[in-house]
């Protein structure tokens, strides 16, 4: 398929993954088949901004607030990304998808650590594309995190305080210097942003697709592409054409 007319300069794309539930349920079949499309639909996805490629694609797959949820509804979720990543793990090497983590996963089951650290470690050289992953992730927490970090860092050396700006912050965030989200998707009609990268999101684009996730496709993709396409991005400023 020819995609050379999305020429969207799109740098780091990202995706809220919402409707997975609904999706079921109007199928009459149990929530966790609704996460389990949804995990199966994210390859596809991946695949296709490798080609279209962006640097960085990231996924918001479990945040802070989803513990909540019912706890066999949590170890299936979990269940299906282990199998994600032992499926894929070949692939992700063989196109050298780099693998990232946003979020602490510590809390998450032992052997679905074990899997992702074993993807960090396999795929931590390569540089064609990043897979970022937020799994028990919070905006805000992220952003406690930032601070932390820096004022552990300013105990032992003061004069980094000086320093301090947004982009010496970068290095304190998940993605480190990655470029900023250009676009943000968010399936199944909902129209906010859930806590999601606030400190990425300065000056994103936000798409709100009706799609529940496991339908987005890429023919989906590719439309909502060219609407960012036909949008101007004045990041605060003006554009060369006159402005009352």
């Amino acid at each position: 398929m020819d995609t050379s007319y999305l020429n969207s300069d799109i740098k780091h794309i990202a995706f809220i993954m919402d409707g997975n539930g609904r999706w079921a349920k109007q199928r009459n079949l149990p929530r966790t088949e609704g996460h389990r499309a949804g995990v199966d639909r994210i390859n596809e996805i991946v695949d296709e901004c490798r080609k279209l490629n962006f640097k960085v694609v990231s996924f918001y797959c479990f945040s802070t607030e989803n513990w909540k949820r019912p706890k066999a509804e949590i170890d299936m979720l979990f269940k299906y990304l282990e199998i994600f990543f032992k499926k894929n793990i070949r692939d992700m090497i063989k196109k050298g998808i780099k693998l990232n983590i946003s979020g602490d996963i510590s809390r998450l089951p032992k052997k679905t650590q074990k899997v992702i650290n074993e993807a960090l470690e396999k795929t931590k050289d390569l540089q064609d594309m990043v897979f970022n992953v937020c799994l028990n992730y919070s905006g805000r927490e992220e952003i406690v995190k930032i601070c932390r970090d820096f004022a552990n860092d300013a105990i032992k050396n003061p004069e980094i305080i000086n320093d301090i700006n947004v982009d010496y912050l970068r290095k304190y965030t998940y993605i480190g210097e990655l470029p900023d989200i250009d676009l943000l998707i968010r399936t199944s009609g909902e129209e906010r942003i859930s806590n999601f990268m606030l400190f990425n999101l300065a000056y994103s684009e936000f798409i709100f697709n009706k799609l529940y996730w496991p339908d987005y496709t890429v023919d989906a993709l590719h439309e909502d592409i060219i609407k960012f396409m036909k949008r101007t991005r004045r990041y605060g400023g003006l554009t060369d054409e006159k402005e009352e």
